[in-house]
């Protein structure tokens, strides 16, 4: 097998349309863009969302809400789920990686105080609710903001 013997795999390529060769072809002539008008000039054609001069759909529909432009997203972990890792150990943002807890960082880490943890265990994350640290310090525990 060399350079000469390679083809696309079958199915994958389909042969072009070849306009403009005669009306036997089926796309002769007119190319398949009828007679005349906007849409067989050269560069013709209307923008996306163009409605003939119609209010478009994009400015009928009422607008709702706002959106802050700084507003942060974060990865959101219950407390209940860090009693998975083991008594005095680190829990950050590496060993919730690992444990499947955390898949995309976003903006960072926010340690919710949903469910109850029994071990002492070193908490470090970009946020914490107010629930969160207290039931992380009565177990014992530190929470840390990175």
């Amino acid at each position: 097998m060399d350079l000469s013997n390679l083809k696309p795999a079958i199915g994958s390529t389909k042969n072009r349309k070849r306009l403009g060769r005669g009306h036997g072809s089926g796309t002769g002539k007119t190319s398949g863009k009828g007679h005349k008008g906007q849409n067989a000039r050269a560069g013709g054609g209307v923008k996306a969302g163009f409605e003939g001069g119609q209010m478009p759909m994009h400015r009928r529909l009422p607008k709702r809400g706002f959106r802050a432009i700084d507003k942060k997203v974060y990865a959101l972990v219950n407390l209940g789920d860090l009693e998975a890792f083991d008594a005095d150990s680190i829990v950050d943002l590496e060993a919730l990686g690992k444990a499947g807890l955390v898949k995309r960082l976003l903006d960072g880490v926010k340690i919710l105080g949903d469910g109850e943890l029994s071990k002492a265990v070193t908490v470090r994350a970009h946020k914490f609710s107010k629930s969160a640290v207290a039931k992380i310090e009565a177990a014992g525990g530190k929470a840390e903001v990175i």
